[in-house]
Parts: structure tokens; sequence; C-alpha cells
């Protein structure tokens, strides 16, 4: 479909002899914030490693902007924002800007751009290595968007962000997603799902719920996503028992 940016068909992942992911199949449309949530160990950061094509993956297929995950085209049109910071430590924000944006020819105006859209400008001249760990993490989303992808994949992006940074981060992701691009973001956090314009609810690498957050809700019989949550959980163990 034209405005589906993200396709996954029976993806299968293994590590070792476990399997992480378990024939995972959903579509992702294109210019949406699309919520990956689940408990920690549950595949999360296993099925964006393999959207972003940087994943072994045992089975399926992954196609992003009609092109195979991990495919040399997609390079400059996939920004990935991973747990761990990715910037250098020994270079200060607006240098590490600028250093990705150079990587795709583009110039300084658009990195220094980037560092104002998270919110840095104030501490762009400051070294990574003395920063605090949230704005390490801002720091790596600015390099993450630099390119101004069309398709943004974002691991966990509030973790130890302030309250009121935490809504100006989901009002530019909003805005990223009114301008056209697809932003697919995973969360602990239940109250950021309601953000969303469409949640992907995963278990020991299931999915056990794809429906907008209202949808989500109405099915597990509660307005409380936490509790919806547990009782997609507990539907689905009376199921397979």
């Amino acid at each position: 479909m034209a405005n589906t940016a993200i396709k996954v068909n029976d993806l299968v992942v293994k590590r070792g002899r476990r399997r992480v992911l378990h024939n995972f199949t959903c579509s992702i449309p294109a210019g949406s914030v699309t919520g990956l949530l689940g408990p920690s160990g549950s595949g999360k950061t296993t099925l964006m490693r393999a959207i972003v094509g940087v994943q072994i993956v045992e089975s399926g297929e992954i196609q992003v902007l009609g092109r195979p995950a991990g495919h040399k085209d997609l390079r400059s049109q996939i920004g990935y924002l991973t747990q761990a910071p990715s910037v250098y430590a020994d270079l200060t924000v607006r240098e590490n800007a600028r250093y990705f944006a150079a990587l795709y020819g583009l110039g300084a105006k658009v990195a220094d751009a980037a560092v104002r859209d998270v919110g840095l400008s104030d501490a762009a001249g400051q070294l990574v290595a003395n920063l605090s760990g949230g704005q390490r993490s801002r720091a790596s989303l600015a390099c993450a968007i630099v390119s101004q992808p069309r398709v943004l994949v974002l691991d966990e992006p509030t973790v130890g962000q302030d309250p009121v940074l935490r809504d100006e981060l989901w009002k530019r992701f909003r805005d990223f997603a009114d301008q056209g691009t697809t932003i697919l973001v995973s969360s602990h956090v239940m109250d950021e799902a309601n953000r969303c314009d469409r949640l992907l609810l995963i278990r020991e690498g299931r999915l056990i719920a794809d429906d907008p957050p209202a949808a989500v809700k109405a099915s597990a019989g509660t307005d409380d996503l936490d509790q919806a949550f547990l009782n997609l959980i507990l539907a689905g163990q009376e199921a397979a028992s």
C-alpha cells in the first residue's frame, strides 16, 4: 500500500536457540506516530534493529519505504536513536551534529537546527562527556534527525528526561509526523501511549494488539492502558491454555 511506510511479514529472530520474535507481522502507516510497548525483554529493540537493517533475522520479510530493510538507499532515509547514546564524548553537541550532517552532505545550518529542535541550544558548545544522561540522549536524537529522515526509529527516547522536556519532545515528534515523517517509538511508559496514533503491544516476541489507543482500551474493557495491557495478556494466556 502506498500509505504504508513499514511492512513486517512473518519475522523470526533467534538468539542462540531461543526465539526472540515469533512470526511477527505488522504494518506501520506513513506519517504516523506508532508506539511499540511491552515489558523489558519482549523483543522491542530486536524488532527496531531488524527494521533499521542491523539485526540478523532467521526468516521473514521487512520492507521500509518499498525497499528491503538495510538497503543502501535507506541509509539517509532512516534515523535511528538507540537506547545507549551514540555520539562522540570528546566533541561538543554542535560538533557532533555538524559531523553527522556532513556525512549526508548537509551544512552547519541544518545541524544547528537539529540541536535547537531537541532543546540543546544552550548546551551546544559543551562537550558531550560533560552532559547529563538526558542531555546525551537528546544529543543523539539531534544526530538521528539531522538528515531529515522519512522514517524515525526511536528506542526509549524519553528515558531520563524531566516531565517538561518529555512533553516538548513528544510535541516535536508530532510535528515531525505532521510533516510526513513516520515515527516508531518504543516506551515502557503507558501514559505516553496515549500520544500515539497507533499502538503495537508486544509480549515475549508476539504481537498481542495492533490498534489506536482508544480501540486497545475498548477491546480490553478499560479506560486505563496499563490495565488494558494486563487484560490482553491474561486473555492471551487463557486462549493458549
